[in-house]
């Protein structure tokens, strides 16, 4: 989609701009990730504060995940036409303002009006960093720094795992999130300073219509290869996610027996492992662009075979074995990254936006479902709330997990033989270049 406007470089590509532009974006997409997954370090201590059943503790992550989910869409259109620093702005102020509202509510429905606001801000951040990613670097690099971006985003998971566990336990609930909420004030200030939206004059972006965004959505969903990335985020993203955004404490607190500060260095443990993983697969799709869907299938497979020895374990798991599995879940976070990379490669940089608002609608779809109906399930099997999840509880509750991943592997199977055909009939010296590890392919 082109005006034919010149676009002059203002910076080079890969250069020191690009690493202090990201830099800074990072800083916020950190903070992001850390309001994110706030909540799962405290489920226990909500479901008594606002005296709430399994089911009404699950509406806080389902109401923050559907709202981030949503707006990914209309998010990444925006993105196309406003640009990535207007968006984390606006992203970093609702995400400041709800955490703040929070530390101070003491209903439920309040609570969830904050939920309703931090889901908001979500929405814009990881997206707009992404995209300053695809247009700061080369399409050779933008793999790693995709990686990159996840991995030092996890800072904010282990942040809310550890200190924000500690706080909690030792300031109180108001405290420990007002706190919080303030370090938004001083992210603003490296993104105002720092965050430029393309090395271009960038006119392409200024110039485009309103009414060309639904077509710009459109055609991003019609490329296959977006679809893959789709389902690759829907499918290795969400096991992790509901373990760390809200039933992972809970399953090794009440259900395991850990104490807290096990059950916090357990989830510390995985957030470590993300950014091992983080720098692996990065490589790894740099090196193989053309077996990117199959190293996906390979992450949810270990997922699944690691949940499964744990769910089958008679009695409770021993530590070693708890290890393992998160272990072998942090690989799902960086995995479904893969799926960013895999839109940024069959789609124009002017609808780059607009891909990668689909493909992360993915992995959260897949996190709402599965926290919804594991908490349905254990207010079925443990009506009682609390006082009531046991192991023989959790384990059911846990198995839904296996309907997700059997919907996202039939589609990753289905939609990369689609791609692989596209690239082929369109491509055909860009199809045998991407087998030989290239990464560039002409797919518009």
């Amino acid at each position: 989609m082109s005006t034919g406007a010149a676009r002059v470089q203002r910076y080079a590509i890969d250069g020191r701009r690009a690493w202090l532009v990201w830099g800074s974006a990072i800083a916020v997409y950190v903070l992001a990730v850390f309001h994110r997954t706030s909540l799962g370090v405290a489920g226990v201590i909500a479901a008594e504060r606002f005296d709430i059943s399994s089911s009404e503790l699950s509406l806080f992550t389902i109401v923050q995940i559907a709202i981030y989910a949503g707006m990914q869409l209309p998010v990444g259109a925006l993105l196309d036409r406003y640009g990535s620093k207007r968006l984390l702005g606006v992203g970093l102020t609702l995400l400041t303002a709800a955490q703040l509202a929070f530390a101070f509510v003491d209903t439920l429905p309040a609570a969830l009006v904050c939920r309703v606001f931090l889901g908001m801000g979500d929405a814009m951040v990881f997206i707009s960093v992404m995209r300053l990613v695809a247009l700061w670097f080369s399409a050779r690099r933008s793999p790693m720094v995709s990686q990159l971006t996840g991995l030092l985003g996890q800072i904010g998971a282990l942040l809310a795992a550890g200190p924000l566990a500690f706080a909690l336990a030792h300031f109180g609930w108001t405290p420990s999130y007002a706190v919080s909420a303030g370090v938004g004030a001083l992210t603003g200030v490296l993104l105002v300073l720092f965050v430029r939206d393309s090395p271009y004059g960038d006119q392409a972006r200024d110039a485009l219509r309103l009414r060309a965004l639904a077509r710009s959505l459109r055609n991003a969903w019609h490329v296959p290869g977006t679809r893959l990335g789709l389902w690759s985020h829907f499918t290795a993203q969400f096991s992790a996610n509901v373990f760390s955004l809200l039933w992972g404490f809970p399953f090794l607190i009440s259900g395991e027996g850990l104490s807290s500060l096990s059950a916090s260095a357990l989830l510390m443990v995985m957030v470590g492992g993300s950014m091992v993983f983080s720098v692996l697969f990065g490589s790894l799709t740099m090196r193989f662009p053309f077996s990117r869907s199959t190293l996906v299938l390979w992450i949810v497979g270990a997922v699944i075979a690691a949940w499964t020895v744990v769910l089958l374990w008679p009695g409770k798991a021993p530590m070693w074995l708890l290890v393992v599995l998160v272990v072998v879940m942090a690989a799902g976070g960086p995995g479904s990254l893969i799926g960013f990379d895999l839109a940024r490669t069959f789609n124009p940089p002017t609808r780059i936006g607009s891909a990668t608002g689909i493909v992360n609608t993915g992995g959260f779809i897949a996190t709402l479902v599965a926290v919804a109906l594991i908490g349905i399930v254990l207010d079925r099997v443990a009506p009682g709330g609390p006082s009531e999840w046991t192991l023989e509880a959790f384990r059911p509750a846990m198995a839904v997990q296996y309907l997700i991943w059997a919907l996202g592997l039939i589609q990753i199977f289905r939609y990369r033989g689609k791609t692989r055909r596209a690239m082929l009939a369109i491509d055909p010296d860009g199809y045998d270049a991407m087998r030989g590890g290239s990464n560039t392919i002409t797919f518009h």
